[in-house]
C-alpha cells in the first residue's frame, strides 16, 4: 500500500514508516479516517485527494471513515488561513453536512451493513465505510469537562509551535482568536474518539493538517497510552505553485449544480503538460504502465493531448458517473458540428456558457412560427435581414447544427434543442442562443 502511494506521489509526511507499514500489512483490515470541513454544501477539487485516499484504502481491503466536521466547522481550522473565518450558523452547517454526505457515496461504499446498535464496535473490514459527524460526540461536552478531560493534556508551548498557529501569531494585523487556537484540541479529540469507538489508528489529510494530526497522536499517547499513525498527502498544486482547481470564475466543485460536468471535464482537458502526469498519478487509478506510455506519447505528440483526455475522462466518470461522461463527450462532438437534440437546458447552457443569448416569448414559435432571418438578426449573428438571407443562401446558417435550406424557413417548437433553448450558428464557430420563456 505505501509503495503504491509513494509511487503516485501521495505521501508528504508520515509517522514511523516501518511501524506504519507493518500495521497496514499485518493481514488484518485496518480502519483509517480523514476529516472534511462543511464550509459549503459541496466538496471541491481541493477535497479530492483525501477523499480518494480513503477510496484507495477501502479498495485495498481497509475500512474508511469520512468525518464531516459539524463541530469543528463551527470553529474553523486556522491551518493555511491568513485571517479569522466567518462562523457558520447551525442551520447552515446542517445543510452543508447533508450535502457532503450525499456526495461522498460516489466515492466510498457505505452499503455493507454496519451494525447500528448503540455502543457497538464495528469490526473493521467486515462492513462498509462510515460517515460520522463530530458534533454527535462533541455536543454533549460542557466547557469545563472538555478543559478538564482534554485541555489539561495539551502543553500550550507545543500548540504555539505548530505551523498553523505560529504563522498566525506572527501576523500583526490579525493574529488568532482563542476560538481558532482551540481547533487543534477538537480535531485531536476526534482521533482519540474514533480510536476508542472504531479502533481507528490512522488519520489521513493534506500536508497542512500535519500539526492537527500529530496533536491527536500525542493526545492518545497521553490519555490512553495508545500509539496512533498519521499520513499526509501533498496539497494539489500546479507546477507554478498555485492551487489546482481554481479558475477565474471560482473553485471547481464536485456538485454538478455548481460546476457542470462539461465545465469539470474541460478543466481537466486543459491541464498543462507540466501538470497532467502528476494529476494522473495522484487522482486516478490509471496503472503505472499506462501513465508511462501516455508520458512517452505526450513527449512525441503533445498536440494530441492524449494524457489530458484520459485524465478528464477518468475524473468525470468518477465524480459524475458514466452517463454524465457520455453527455460531456457528446457535447464536445456538438462543438465540432454534431447535431443537437434531446438535451436538457442545464446541459445545453453549460456547453454554450460563454455564447451570447437573446430571450423571446415561446408564443412566437406557435402558428406559422418565427422567421429564421429575423432570429439571426435579433441574436446579432447577422447585421441585417439581407445579410441573414445571404448567409442562408450560401449554406452558412444552422439551427441546432443542422443547415438551414431556405431563407423563408420558420422556427417552431419542433426546433427546440432543449425544453427552452434553440442553438443558432453562422459559419463554422459563431453561435448564439434563443432562450424561449
Amino acid at each position: 500500500m505505501l509503495q503504491e502511494l509513494e509511487w503516485r506521489g501521495l505521501v508528504h509526511q508520515m509517522t514511523d514508516r516501518t511501524e506504519l507499514n507493518a500495521w497496514l500489512n499485518s493481514g488484518v483490515p485496518r480502519t483509517v479516517y480523514a476529516g472534511f470541513d462543511p464550509t459549503a454544501d459541496s466538496l471541491h477539487v481541493g477535497s479530492l485527494l483525501p477523499l480518494l485516499m480513503l477510496r484507495r484504502f477501502q479498495r485495498a481491503g481497509h475500512r474508511p471513515i469520512a468525518l464531516v466536521g459539524g463541530a469543528t466547522g463551527m470553529i474553523g481550522d486556522p491551518s493555511g488561513k491568513s485571517q479569522e473565518r466567518n462562523l457558520l450558523t447551525p442551520d447552515v452547517l446542517q445543510h452543508n453536512v447533508a450535502g457532503i454526505r450525499a456526495q461522498m457515496s460516489r466515492f466510498l461504499d457505505f452499503d455493507r451493513g454496519a451494525d447500528p446498535s448503540p455502543g457497538r464496535h464495528n469490526v473493521p473490514g467486515q462492513h462498509g465505510a462510515l460517515l460520522v459527524n463530530n458534533l454527535d460526540w462533541m455536543d454533549g461536552f460542557s466547557f469545563l469537562s472538555f478543559l478538564r478531560d482534554v485541555g489539561k493534556h495539551f502543553p500550550v508551548n507545543v500548540m504555539m509551535a505548530k505551523d498553523s498557529v505560529k504563522s498566525r501569531l506572527e501576523r500583526e494585523d490579525s493574529g488568532i482568536s482563542y476560538t481558532e487556537f482551540s481547533y487543534m484540541l477538537l480535531q485531536a479529540y476526534d482521533f482519540v474518539h474514533l480510536r476508542r469507538e472504531h479502533d481507528c489508528r490512522l488519520q489521513l489529510g493534506g500536508s497542512d493538517q500535519w500539526g492537527n494530526i500529530t496533536a491527536g497522536i500525542d493526545l492518545s499517547r497521553r490519555i490512553d497510552a495508545v500509539p496512533l499513525h498519521g499520513l499526509t498527502c501533498p496539497l494539489l498544486t500546479k507546477s507554478d505553485g498555485s492551487k489546482m482547481g481554481k479558475t477565474e470564475s471560482g473553485a471547481i466543485w464536485l456538485d454538478a449544480k455548481r460546476t457542470s460536468p462539461y465545465e469539470f471535464f474541460q478543466y481537466w482537458r486543459n491541464v498543462s503538460d507540466d501538470d497532467v502526469s502528476v494529476c494522473l498519478r495522484m487522482l486516478t487509478d490509471v496503472p503505472q504502465g499506462d501513465i508511462e506510455s501516455l508520458d512517452s506519447a505526450r513527449a512525441a505528440e503533445p498536440h494530441l493531448r492524449a494524457s489530458q483526455q484520459r485524465l478528464a475522462e477518468e475524473l468525470t466518470r468518477l465524480v459524475h458517473g458514466e452517463s454524465a461522461l457520455a453527455n460531456v463527450l457528446r457535447a464536445t462532438d456538438i462543438l465540432f458540428g454534431a447535431e443537437i437534440t434531446d438535451l436538457d437546458d442545464l446541459q445545453l447552457l453549460s456547453i454554450f456558457h460563454d455564447v451570447p443569448s437573446v430571450s423571446m416569448s415561446l408564443d412566437s414559435l406557435q402558428g406559422e412560427g418565427f422567421p429564421v432571418v429575423d432570429a439571426f438578426v435579433n441574436t446579432g449573428l447577422c447585421r441585417s435581414k439581407g445579410e441573414a438571407r445571404r448567409t442562408v443562401e450560401q449554406g452558412g446558417a444552422y439551427i441546432n447544427n443542422r443547415r438551414v435550406d431556405h431563407f423563408e424557413r420558420k422556427l417552431t417548437t419542433s426546433d427546440l434543442a432543449s425544453p427552452s433553448v434553440i442553438v443558432l450558428r453562422s459559419g463554422r464557430k459563431k453561435y448564439a442562443l434563443l432562450r424561449l420563456c
